[in-house]
């Protein structure tokens, strides 16, 4: 029988391929984001605000399974923790029974405000009535990316002993889209990019494919947070997993 999935955030750079992997698949795929913008061809749409719950209850009618791969860093409390409550509790009204959500990798080691989020997100889906499936995943190549582009424009390159295990987010909407049609299965076995690299070596590769050579900048590793990183705290050597490292990402995107 073909599943209905609902996938929240189904417009973002995990949401979108987890879309397109899922109808690939033959799933009925209802996006649910603020507005209709970028979403994939062959799903349907509805408007929710989890910061609101609005909209909530309408757009889980009928659907089995509830993929969450919704994000934000600015309002990180608002929406990965009140808005998943929301998300959960409006999903056992209506008869939803699988809650995946996506996770972080090391964030009970690296005190972040943000990872105290995603950690409360996971305790409280961990807690709901809603049977659930939880996959961690490492940094993605956009979010390093990301991280020396905003570097770059006041001069500098970040560099030091930081470790960071990079992935293709595609790869992880996969994984993600098989555990949605797979049925709960609590913690899954965390997913990382193919190779373990330092702050250092990931810069200098992305200033040489950028052309955008800048004042290195070293990030010392002091502190709680600073030795996590160094010790590879975001990490995880054993969930490697075959893909594009960084660098070869950056050859094409």
């Amino acid at each position: 029988m073909t599943q209905t999935v609902a996938v929240v955030g189904g417009t973002g750079t995990l949401g979108a391929p987890v879309v397109r992997d899922l109808l690939a698949k033959g799933a009925t795929v209802r996006v649910l984001s603020r507005n209709a913008t970028n979403v994939p061809a062959g799903a349907e749409h509805s408007r929710v605000d989890l910061t609101s719950g609005e909209g909530l209850a309408q757009a889980l009618a009928g659907v089995d399974t509830v993929v969450d791969a919704a994000n934000s860093t600015k309002a990180a409390e608002d929406v990965l923790v009140t808005g998943t409550a929301r998300l959960l509790e409006a999903g056992a009204a209506t008869g939803v029974t699988h809650h995946v959500a996506i996770s972080i990798i090391g964030i009970d080691q690296v005190p972040v405000s943000y990872y105290r989020a995603k950690l409360a997100q996971e305790e409280a889906i961990d807690s709901a009535i809603v049977p659930f499936s939880i996959l961690r995943a490492s940094q993605f190549h956009q979010l390093v990316d990301g991280t020396f582009a905003a570097a770059a424009r006041f001069g500098v390159r970040p560099t030091g002993a930081a470790k960071v295990q990079p992935i293709d987010p595609t790869i992880v909407a996969a994984r993600l889209a098989d555990a949605a049609l797979a049925g709960p299965a609590g913690r899954l076995p965390d997913i990382a990019g193919p190779k373990v690299q330092t702050l250092s070596e990931l810069s200098r590769a992305w200033a040489d494919a950028r052309g955008k050579h800048r004042l290195p900048l070293r990030v010392p590793s002091w502190g709680r947070m600073g030795k996590a990183l160094a010790a590879g705290a975001l990490c995880d050597p054993a969930a490697s997993t075959p893909g594009e490292d960084f660098e070869e990402w950056l050859q094409h995107d």
